[in-house]
């Protein structure tokens, strides 16, 4: 293999030192203003040769890195993305002090193992390029672009470097028990929740979870399938099993075995003793003299008093969570300060709600006892959109059509830029319409333009969202579309609801679509 030693010089160009392509010295030359002529241009001819041969980026650069292939986003196939297209990189000098400041780069905690080779499915691309250098890391660097590089011509997709980290989560949840403090273990790593396998779990691991819940002492441990709803079969097991010793403040802080074979029926369960004399949350909560139930003063009810809420211990994380509770939209506003007309006239609420903004009420949320001295000057003001909805017109049931969203009150259509397949899926289990079909599009065309307003566009789902509003997309009302381009989708309809003959009767004898 041939290796090309680099270093940056002041004017950007590339230094090769004792290569058996270049005379001595040729491009050091190119960084003297003494440089004939014959050695630009042959630098030049170098440089041209070198980028068709390895591909874009000359100078290496690449904007993010990701692992792939493996059981989760922590392990698998390196590949750093240059422009639009993503591409691996060569094992040579690949050590675990690279893996260490991969996993660093990627908040996937500490480094396990290196692999190489073609072990992470799917197969690489034969069409899929060879990163252009080669990493040399110390293991104290923030991110592999900080690691000084050599440049590698030659390598094959057969060493392709590999790594496997430890795993991260964010947060830890119980779900499936009759509170908070009690029920099945999850812990979220990145938009999903998994569940914790019950190798080596024992009372020091309840304690250090009730601990991070603030839920008091640790009361039981369990496993199994004991807390409903049943976890689902696609539902991943978290590739560490927890060795705990009690003293720890939270489960990150615990030393971890790998967790091998596990399935859910070893999910752990925990029961903590939650401190039921003394409830953290409030029972309830609403939005009060606003223009709709969507709109208003925050109150929560505490003990069985409605009370107003300081801005002083609130975030815009809390007002999602309300906007969520209330069953409304997104939230868009979170103030301090009502005017005088809509101030509160009662108590102020004397704790402070410590949310991320995923849970489901504020109940959920951690809350401490908080004092302050705030006035009805400070009262918390929240706005959330209208409620969302959606339905699909022009069709023979309400499981085919032209796509329609609420907002403000006013039913507007669905742009196609950006609209795939994982978006269908999401509007079909909306409705509660089983799965979606793939019509062609002058299928898709029968149902007709819409009229009005047009509300969303480049809508980005990744298909596991429980609803629509909850995909990526521009701000309501902004588009560059026209009726032309509205979204239409099919689903199979209520096929598992009326068995397999409503589905055998609508495919059967002949085209899907005639």
């Amino acid at each position: 293999m041939l290796l090309l030693q680099t270093r940056p010089l002041s004017r950007g160009a590339l230094v090769a030192q004792n290569s058996p392509l270049l005379p001595w010295g040729l491009l050091a030359a190119s960084d003297s203003s003494s440089a004939s002529p014959v050695a630009w241009l042959m630098a030049l001819l170098f440089s041209l040769i070198l980028a068709i041969y390895t591909g874009p980026g000359i100078l290496g650069s690449f904007s993010r890195v990701r692992l792939v292939g493996g059981d989760h986003r922590c392990e698998g196939r390196v590949e750093l993305q240059q422009d639009d297209e993503w591409v691996t990189v060569c094992d040579d000098y690949w050590n675990m002090d690279s893996v260490a400041v991969l996993c660093r780069e990627l908040g996937c905690g500490a480094a396990r193992k290196t692999m190489s080779g073609t072990m992470y499915g799917p197969v690489t691309p034969k069409d899929q390029k060879v990163f252009i250098h080669l990493f040399r890391c110390n293991g104290i660097e923030e991110s592999l672009s900080q690691c000084e590089r050599e440049d590698a011509i030659g390598c094959s997709h057969d060493e392709d470097a590999g790594a496997v980290c430890e795993g991260s989560f964010s947060r830890v949840r119980l779900v499936g028990g009759d509170h908070r403090c009690e029920g099945r273990v999850e812990l979220q790593q990145d938009d999903e929740w998994v569940t914790v396998c019950d190798d080596y779990w024992n009372m020091d691991s309840v304690a250090v979870l009730c601990r991070e819940l603030g839920c008091g002492a640790a009361r039981k441990t369990m496993s199994g399938t004991v807390y409903g709803p049943v976890t689902p079969k696609d539902q991943k097991v978290f590739i560490h099993s927890f060795r705990c010793n009690g003293i720890e403040e939270s489960l990150s802080q615990c030393e971890r075995e790998d967790a091998i074979g596990c399935s859910h029926v070893e999910d752990v369960g925990v029961v903590c003793e939650r401190e039921s004399h003394s409830p953290s949350g409030p029972e309830s909560v609403r939005l009060a003299d606003g223009p709709g139930r969507c709109q208003g003063r925050v109150e929560v009810k505490f003990q069985g008093e409605w009370s107003s809420v300081c801005q002083a211990g609130w975030s815009f994380a809390a007002a999602k969570v309300v906007c969520r509770q209330l069953g409304c939209g997104r939230a868009t506003l979170t103030r301090r300060g009502c005017n005088k007309a809509t101030q509160g006239q009662g108590a102020i609420w004397q704790r402070k709600a410590s949310c991320s903004g995923q849970e489901v009420s504020l109940q959920d949320c951690l809350s401490e006892v908080w004092e302050h001295n705030c006035t009805h000057n400070e009262d918390v003001w929240v706005e959330c959109e209208d409620p969302f909805a959606l339905k699909l017109v022009g069709g023979r049931s309400h499981c085919e059509g032209r796509l329609e969203v609420l907002h403000k009150g006013e039913w507007g259509s669905v742009c196609d830029d950006g609209w795939g397949q994982d978006a269908d899926r999401v509007v079909c289990r909306q409705l509660g319409c089983g799965q979606p079909l793939s019509p062609p599009v002058k299928v898709r065309r029968r149902f007709g333009p819409g009229v009005g307003r047009i509300w969303l566009d480049d809508v980005k789902c990744s298909g596991k969202e429980p609803s629509l509003e909850q995909c990526l997309h521009r701000s309501w009302g902004y588009h560059n579309c026209n009726h032309r381009e509205d979204v239409a989708v099919v689903c199979e309809g209520q096929s598992w609801v009326d068995g397999p003959a409503w589905w055998e009767g609508r495919t059967g004898g002949g085209s899907l679509w005639g």
